[in-house]
């Protein structure tokens, strides 16, 4: 079983994504265990309060590390790996995928506002994650969408483990078709319909690597 431990100021924004789709089949077949802690939880100030202005100046606000170190010692063990979600971060890609995915227990923290106090950084974290080159208002969904890549990894969750196997060519999807075979005038390519199957890879062979290219 892996072990997902997600802190985060906003624990309602994980309700329906992790309830959904490959990560809930994951959860209920007990092949993942995801807790989402509230960082609130572990303040001692009687407002609950988690950020603070930066020293130095500048605009927006900063979380402190007092509730993100205690959160995450409360929770860590010998085989966590401690994840910061930031835009600082390493471009997530299939193969960080793959690589996290052999882990047994993974701890999240998503930052918020202008992000979170350095000391988090320099002495709880082992690596930093973006999704992208883009801005979001704090890690959440960035979390979610590392979290369900990683659950479709694992053994026992896919009903068909066939289709993971396009995920280590490095290359889009080829051009997909179901029935009608003709719909409002459009038709599936001939080759698919044609039951030579030397052809129809040949063809989703070359489709696939114009599709990847075409993005680059």
């Amino acid at each position: 079983m892996m072990f997902l431990d997600i802190f985060t100021i906003f624990p309602q924004m994980f309700e329906g994504p992790l309830s959904c789709g490959v990560t809930n089949t994951a959860k209920e077949k007990g092949i993942i265990d995801i807790r989402i802690w509230n960082l609130r939880d572990f303040t001692d100030d009687p407002h609950k309060k988690v950020d603070d202005s930066p020293y130095g100046g500048g605009p927006g606000m900063v979380l402190k590390p007092e509730p993100i170190f205690r959160g995450v010692k409360s929770v860590s063990d010998s085989m966590a790996k401690v994840i910061l979600l930031s835009p600082r971060g390493t471009l997530y890609t299939q193969e960080i995928a793959h690589q996290l995915s052999c882990e047994s227990h993974l701890i999240f923290i998503c930052g918020r506002y202008q992000g979170v106090d350095d000391r988090v950084r320099e002495a709880l974290v082992d690596m930093e994650l973006s999704i992208g080159n883009y801005v979001l208002a704090g890690g959440e969904l960035a979390c979610m969408v590392i979290v369900e890549s990683l659950a479709r990894l694992l053994p026992g969750v896919l009903k068909n483990p066939e289709s993971l196997a396009s995920d280590s060519f490095g290359y889009l999807d080829s051009p997909l078709y179901t029935r009608p075979r003709e719909f409002e005038g459009m038709c599936v390519p001939e080759v698919l319909a044609s039951g030579h199957h030397q052809k129809i890879e040949h063809w989703k062979s070359t489709k696939r690597k114009k599709w990847t290219q075409s993005i680059k």
